[in-house]
C-alpha cells in the first residue's frame, strides 16, 4: 500500500508541475490548437494513464459504465471540443478534471488504509512460528506444523500460537487485542490459554489443544476477512442505484449534447457549447462519493468496534444492530458471572459450620456447580469422617451414610422423600436442604453473583432508546425474580427450557429488530433465531463465534450497550454521506443542464464530495 501511496504523490506532483508548464507555455507561445493538445497530453497521460487503462479493461469486460469510463470519457470529451467551430479549448481544465479525480483515488487509498490499520491489530493475532519441544529437544516450527499434543515453549513478550492448557511455569497475558481490555491475566498450571494473547514475565509450558487453523486468532480472522462479504441494506441500495443511476446519467448526457442544438436552428453553432454542458453533466455524476463513502463508513466501525472487542461479522449486521428495539438476556453466564458460592446459611438443631460440614462431605465427588460452591464454603479441612454409600438421586439431590447416619442433601423433593419436614426461605437463590436420619437439619443458600456492570448496561440500553430489555432463564422462578429486580430489566421468564427461550424470543420479533444476549455455548438455537445474536464472553468457543452475529470477546455485558451505540453511530455517518452526496450531485447537475455550472463546480460536486464524505466516513473509526 505505501508504494502505491508514494507512486500516485509522484504522479499528481509531476501532473500539477506539467500542468503548470504547459499553461505558461500556452499564455507566452502563439501555437496551432494541435500543438497545445500536444503539450497538455503530456500532464493528461501521467496523471490518468491508469483511469484510461481501467477504462478500457471495462468496456472489454462488458461493465463500461463506472466512475472510471465517466472519467475519461468528459475529459477525452473535453479535450476534443476545442477542434469544434466556433469552440474554446478545454484542455486545462481536461487535465485539472483528471489530476483532481486523482488525487479523490490517492485520498480514498489513504482512508481505506487507515480503516484498514484499525484491525490490524487483529491480523497480528498469529505468530509465523513458534518453539515446540520434541523428543525432548527445542525445535522452531511454522505455527502450521504445530499439532495437538505438542508441547510450546512460551517464552516472556512471545504471541500464544495455539489455544492449549498450561502445563508448567506461571505468567500473566495480555489479552488487550483479543478483548479489548488492558489488565493482564494471571495464568498458572492447569489453566487455559489463548492464542492471540501475549506472554508476559513467565516462561511457560503449553499443551496444545486445537490446531492452528482452528484456534482462537484464527477464527476470529476468518470472521474479520469474510466481514465484507455482508452488505448492508445502504450498502445494497448503493450497488442498485448506481446500476440505474449511471446509465441514466450517461444518457441524460448524449440527450443535452445532442437534442438542444437539434432544435436551435444552427446545428454547428450550438452544439459546442451544449457537448460542453453534457461534459459537465458526466463529471458530476460520477457516483464516487457514494461507491467509496458508504462502504467505508461501515468498514471505519467494524474496525472502530474490533478495538473495544467487539467483532461484527458484516455491515449489514451493524445496520441490523442500530435498528435494534428489544435486547433479550439469557441469565447465567450473561447477567451474573455463572460462579455460585454460599451466600447464607440456615440450621436448624445444629450449628452453621455443622451444616456447612455435612453437605460439603456428601457432595464431595459432585462435580456440580452447586456442589463446588459448597465445598468452596467449608474451610474446615479433611477429617477423619466416614463418608460411606454416596448414592446420586437423579433430579433431587444426593445422600450419603456419614458416620453411620443417613444425611441427605438436594431440593424439597428429596426432603419429602426422606419425610424431612422442610422450612422455605426467602432468600433469593439456589436453596439447598439437608435432613440426617429423616429429620430436617436446615438449609444452605447458594447464589450466582450478578456481573459488576450488568445493572449500567440495561439502563445504557433504555437511555439509547431500547424499547425492552427481557431476560430468559431456566432457572427457578425466585432467582429469576431477585436477578431481573438487581438488575433493572423490564421483563423475566423463568424456567425455560431450550425450545421455550426460542418461542418467548418469536413472540419479540414482530415488535420490532430483537437481539438475544447469550454465553454463546449452549445458546445457540436463540442466537440464530434472533435478528441480532451477541455471544458475549465468547472468547475460545467456537459455538459463539459460529452461531453469533456479533462476538463480545470478554465477559461484560455493558459491551453490548457500547455495541448498540457504535452501530448507531456508524449508520448516521453513512446516511449522512448518502443524502450529502446525492443532495449536491443533484444541484450541480441541474445547474449543469441549465447551463450555469463551471467546470470547477463539476469537480467539486465530484471529487470534493468525495473527499468531504470520505472525511466524514473517517469519523466511524473513532
Amino acid at each position: 500500500m505505501e508504494s502505491e501511496v508514494k507512486e500516485g504523490i509522484i504522479r499528481i506532483v509531476a501532473g500539477t508541475v506539467l500542468l503548470a508548464a504547459a499553461i505558461v507555455i500556452e499564455k507566452t507561445c502563439s501555437l496551432a490548437t494541435w500543438q497545445l493538445l500536444l503539450i497538455y497530453l503530456v500532464p493528461y497521460l501521467v496523471t490518468g494513464y491508469d483511469t484510461l487503462k481501467e477504462a478500457a479493461e471495462g468496456i472489454a469486460e462488458g461493465e463500461a459504465l463506472n466512475e472510471n469510463f465517466l472519467m475519461a470519457i468528459a475529459t477525452v470529451g473535453a479535450l476534443a471540443i476545442g477542434f469544434l467551430p466556433g469552440a474554446e479549448a478545454q484542455f486545462a481544465e481536461a487535465v485539472f478534471v483528471m489530476l483532481f479525480f486523482q488525487l479523490g483515488e490517492l485520498f480514498e487509498g489513504l482512508a481505506e488504509d487507515r480503516s484498514r490499520r484499525s484491525i490490524a491489530h487483529l491480523t497480528e493475532l498469529r505468530p509465523d512460528t513458534a518453539s515446540v519441544l520434541r523428543n525432548g529437544e527445542e525445535a522452531e516450527v511454522k505455527c502450521e506444523e504445530i499439532v495437538i499434543g505438542d508441547t510450546v515453549l512460551l517464552r516472556p513478550g512471545d504471541r500464544v500460537p495455539v489455544d492449549g492448557i498450561v502445563l508448567e511455569g506461571e505468567s500473566s497475558v495480555d489479552m488487550k487485542a483479543l478483548t479489548g481490555e488492558s489488565l493482564p491475566v494471571a495464568l498458572r498450571p492447569g489453566d487455559r490459554i489463548l492464542s492471540g494473547s501475549i506472554n508476559g514475565g513467565g516462561l511457560l509450558r503449553v499443551r496444545c489443544e486445537k490446531a492452528f487453523s482452528e484456534s482462537t486468532a484464527s477464527k476470529i480472522l476468518e470472521l474479520v476477512e469474510n466481514s465484507a462479504t455482508h452488505k448492508s441494506r445502504s450498502e445494497a441500495f448503493i450497488t442498485r442505484f448506481a446500476k440505474v443511476y449511471t446509465p441514466v446519467v450517461v444518457g441524460a448526457a448524449l440527450l443535452i449534447a445532442f437534442l438542444p442544438p437539434l432544435f436551435s436552428g444552427s446545428f454547428s453553432t450550438a452544439f459546442p457549447t451544449w457537448l460542453y454542458r453534457g461534459l459537465l453533466f458526466l463529471v458530476v455524476s460520477c457516483p464516487c462519493a457514494l461507491v467509496i463513502s458508504v462502504p467505508l463508513s461501515f468498514f471505519g466501525g467494524i474496525g472502530g468496534a474490533s478495538r473495544h472487542g467487539i467483532l461484527v461479522k458484516g455491515s449489514n449486521y451493524m445496520e441490523a444492530l442500530s435498528r435494534v428495539r428489544n435486547v433479550v438476556f439469557d441469565k447465567t453466564g450473561t447477567l451474573t458471572e455463572g460462579v455460585f458460592e454460599v451466600t447464607a446459611v440456615h440450621p436448624d438443631k445444629i450449628d452453621e459450620r455443622q451444616l456447612l460440614h455435612l453437605a460439603s462431605h456428601v457432595e464431595h465427588h459432585s462435580t456440580h456447580p452447586i456442589a463446588a460452591a459448597l465445598r468452596a464454603a467449608w474451610d474446615g479441612g479433611e477429617d477423619d469422617c466416614s463418608i460411606q454409600e454416596v448414592s446420586e438421586v437423579s433430579g433431587k439431590g444426593v445422600t450419603a451414610l456419614v458416620n453411620g447416619k443417613k444425611v441427605a442433601v438436594g431440593n424439597t423433593r428429596l426432603m419429602d422423600d426422606e419425610g424431612a419436614a422442610w422450612r422455605d426461605c426467602h432468600h433469593g437463590g439456589t436453596i439447598v436442604h439437608v435432613s440426617i436420619d429423616g429429620e430436617y437439619a436446615g438449609h444452605i443458600v447458594i447464589s450466582d453473583r450478578i456481573k459488576a456492570d450488568a445493572k449500567d448496561a440495561v439502563s445504557d440500553l433504555k437511555a439509547q432508546g431500547v424499547a425492552k430489555t427481557v431476560m430468559l432463564t431456566g432457572d427457578r422462578d425466585a432467582v429469576a425474580a431477585a436477578v431481573a429486580k438487581a438488575v433493572g430489566v423490564d421483563v423475566y421468564r423463568s424456567e425455560l427450557l431450550p425450545a421455550a427461550k426460542v418461542e418467548e424470543l418469536e413472540k419479540l420479533i414482530p415488535q420490532g429488530v430483537t437481539a438475544f444476549v447469550g454465553d454463546g455455548i449452549n445458546d445457540a438455537p436463540v442466537l440464530t433465531r434472533s435478528d441480532v445474536g451477541i455471544a458475549m464472553g465468547a472468547i475460545g468457543s467456537d459455538a459463539a463465534i459460529e452461531a453469533a452475529d456479533v462476538v463480545i470477546m470478554d465477559d461484560k455485558p455493558s459491551k453490548v450497550a457500547l455495541a448498540v451505540k457504535l452501530a448507531r453511530r456508524t449508520v448516521r455517518i453513512a446516511r449522512e454521506n448518502i443524502w450529502f452526496a446525492i443532495g449536491i450531485k443533484f444541484a450541480v447537475l441541474a445547474l449543469a443542464a441549465a447551463g450555469l455550472a463551471t467546470m470547477g463546480m463539476a469537480v467539486f460536486a465530484d471529487v470534493g464530495v468525495t473527499f468531504l464524505c470520505v472525511l466524514n466516513a473517517i469519523r466511524a473509526l473513532r
